[in-house]
């Protein structure tokens, strides 16, 4: 180890590198190999995961058609099956739970590294990463029987009362039957669940900006304000778009605290009030008593679950590409 210290040292005062080692040996080769055995195994598995799926909704793709995704039938005892609600129902409560989501997550981020004084930051950091070890269930739980209620008293007939008869807006926000759950109460459960991933991702992002950037700005007369807008977000932007794909994903794909809230109705309705469905609520509602061609639904419906998050996987691409070109 001596001696090793010294070469560097040596090589240092030279103004010469320490000579790399060439690659070989045993270990160098065992390196290699499990390193791309490590991912080989990564696309197996996630190859293993799509062929299953698809031979399992095969039939019903076969049966149905394109008409499958456009219908929104789903009939189990005359066997008409259709995932178009399932499909808006995901979108939606996903967009809905963005739109709620980001914004707090952003502020967070940003009051936690500009605005929090230093006794206080622990706290509110370790607060919002416990809320992300929180079971989805218990969030389900807490929604049906804390929130619901509380929600259908408070805003919903309000709400509805208002907007009645009005147009647009009270065909969008207006319960024929307030109960509390319902495609918004969903999209708010899964705001809350994505904000300590969004939060947590966007704070180390900012974090990580150098000091001088900030202080620069400070320095030429900037508000907080401003060196937010035009430093800080611009130098994460990138980061920033990551974590809240990383919180579509999650938000998509949520199954046990949407099943709680949603409703689970098969039915297609303009208001964010009604209830509604999603891919990952009915399959968690009918696979264990599935059998033929409503197994073969569910399967198909889990495929076209895997293909929207692979779009939306390609979409974050896009914009992580475009944001890097700018």
């Amino acid at each position: 180890m001596a001696a090793l210290t010294e070469q560097i040292a040596m090589a240092r005062s030279s103004g010469d590198a320490p000579a790399r080692k060439t690659p070989g040996g045993l270990g160098d080769t065992i390196f290699r190999v499990a390193s791309y055995a490590s991912a080989l195994l990564v696309l197996l598995f996630l190859a293993g995961i799509l062929a299953s799926i698809a031979y399992g909704g095969w039939p019903a793709f076969r049966e149905f058609g394109p008409g499958f995704i456009t219908s929104s039938a789903w009939n189990i005892g005359q066997e008409q099956y259709g995932a178009f609600v399932a499909i808006i129902g995901t979108v939606a409560s996903a967009f809905l739970a963005l739109i709620i989501g980001v914004p707090l997550s952003l502020g967070i981020a940003i009051y936690l590294t500009q605005l929090c004084p230093g006794w206080a930051r622990k706290p509110v950091s370790m607060t919002i990463e416990l809320l992300a070890s929180v079971p989805s269930i218990i969030y389900g739980m807490w929604g049906l029987f804390i929130f619901a209620p509380l929600f259908a008293q408070f805003v919903q007939i309000p709400v509805s009362n208002v907007v009645e008869g009005m147009p647009i807006v009270g065909t969008l926000f207006y319960a024929r039957v307030p109960s509390g759950v319902g495609i918004l109460t969903a999209g708010i459960i899964l705001a809350i669940m994505i904000v300590p991933f969004v939060a947590s991702i966007t704070r180390d992002m900012l974090d990580q900006i150098p000091t001088v950037l900030r202080e620069s700005a400070y320095g030429i007369g900037c508000t907080t304000w401003e060196v937010v807008r035009h430093v800080l977000v611009p130098q994460a932007s990138v980061s920033i778009i990551g974590a809240i794909m990383l919180g579509l994903g999650r938000a998509l794909g949520e199954t046990m605290a949407v099943t709680f809230v949603i409703g689970n109705a098969n039915r297609l309705s303009a208001s964010i009030f009604d209830p509604g469905s999603t891919i990952a609520s009915r399959i968690a509602n009918e696979f264990n008593e599935a059998d033929g061609m409503q197994l073969n639904a569910l399967m198909a419906l889990g495929c076209i679950l895997f293909v929207v998050t692979f779009i939306v996987l390609i979409i974050a691409r896009l914009l992580v590409r475009r944001v890097k070109v700018a």
